[in-house]
């Protein structure tokens, strides 16, 4: 497959023939940006976008122009991640390799990359073994998640998969208890987080879905006693990834 790349950027592929058969292959795309009232192949490359769950947004030209910086983009841009990502069975051996009890954060749909480099760096405080992200419509591994990690993306490993709720099964197949942060759950510091466990934070706004959240062992909410009624996603992780700190400590 020839791909086109931006002044040798390699996490960029421009034109719309290149983008398509990135898509039909199954490349590991990120995000795709597609210019404002894109006609003729651009509406396929949107349906096959749709059809395989991806981000995508639109955007003026320019500022397509700008990230090709000369290339050709023919009016779609898609990221791709040179990331390495792991398996979620990856993450359990690293725990065993310590000789401790696995704690891992799965992110149901976080799609601001902001949000996933502070989980990752506080991951990283907080002794988690690892993060597991959905395939689709969810934020990857990206320059910005990394930089706002503040280089925990070189610690944290990060599992990719393609159903966040049969990963669940597994993990409780293997011992594992799962806790998903919403509202009406027990109060995050009255509950025990000791032993194998999973923690489940939802994407912004949506929280944690629903057929997600079934499959979970117990929820765990975190008080406010102020107006605003919850945390964002990367604030909330951090309140819980420290309380099992503090309990494991303990």
């Amino acid at each position: 497959m020839k791909e086109e790349q931006a002044s040798g950027n390699k996490n960029l592929i421009i034109g719309r023939n290149p983008v398509m058969e990135a898509l039909k292959s199954g490349r590991e795309i990120d995000k795709m940006l597609i210019a404002k009232d894109g006609e003729g192949s651009i509406k396929k490359i949107i349906g096959m976008a749709k059809e395989k769950n991806l981000f995508y947004q639109f955007v003026e030209k320019t500022a397509l122009d700008r990230i090709a910086d000369g290339g050709v983009h023919q009016g779609v841009i898609a990221y791709i991640s040179t990331y390495e990502y792991c398996d979620p069975e990856d993450l359990l051996e690293k725990a065993r390799q310590k000789g401790e009890d696995p704690f891992l954060i799965i992110l149901d749909g976080i799609e601001d990359p902001h949000n996933l480099g502070a989980i990752m760096r506080t991951a990283d405080g907080a002794g988690a073994h690892g993060i597991i992200i959905p395939k689709r419509r969810a934020a990857g591994i990206t320059d910005v998640v990394a930089k706002a990690s503040a280089g925990a993306v070189e610690y944290v490993p990060v599992a990719k998969v393609s159903n966040i709720a049969q990963t669940i099964d597994k993990l409780k197949g293997k011992g594992v208890w799962i806790g998903a942060c919403d509202m009406d759950g027990t109060e995050y510091d009255k509950a025990d987080l000791k032993g194998s466990l999973a923690l489940v934070i939802g994407a912004e706004g949506q929280g944690v879905s629903r057929l997600v959240k079934e499959k979970c062992d117990f929820v765990l909410s975190i008080p406010m006693s102020g107006q605003i009624s919850s945390l964002n996603a990367s604030n909330a992780a951090a309140v819980l990834m420290y309380e099992v700190k503090r309990q494991r400590k303990g």
